[in-house]
């Protein structure tokens, strides 16, 4: 398996079979992940929260981050933000539905 270390390294795809293709034979090196996270980080402002949850919960929470070579709670903020995002195309699409 290949490490990819910096993003010019990976293609523009044709379609999704390219696409997966391209994602067997090679992955993010972690370095170059955690650089991205943090360039992220230093564009927006956070807030600190404290979330409970059942610690086997949590537990398979970070083998699954560390098997897709991510941070835990970079992994449950991308979860959270593509939620977000679906939920709100709900709500547009639903509101659109209504009304028409």
């Amino acid at each position: 398996m290949n490490a990819i270390s910096n993003w010019e390294e990976v293609p523009i795809f044709d379609g999704e079979e390219a696409e997966a293709a391209y994602w067997a034979e090679n992955r993010i090196d972690v370095r170059l992940m955690d650089s991205s996270v943090v360039a992220g980080t230093e564009l927006a402002d956070s807030t600190t929260i404290t979330l409970r949850m059942d610690p086997r919960m949590l537990a398979r929470i970070k083998r699954l981050a560390r098997s897709r070579y991510l941070n835990y709670q970079s992994m449950i903020k991308q979860w959270l933000s593509e939620r977000m995002e679906q939920e709100i195309r709900d709500l547009k699409l639903g509101a659109r539905s209504q009304n028409g």
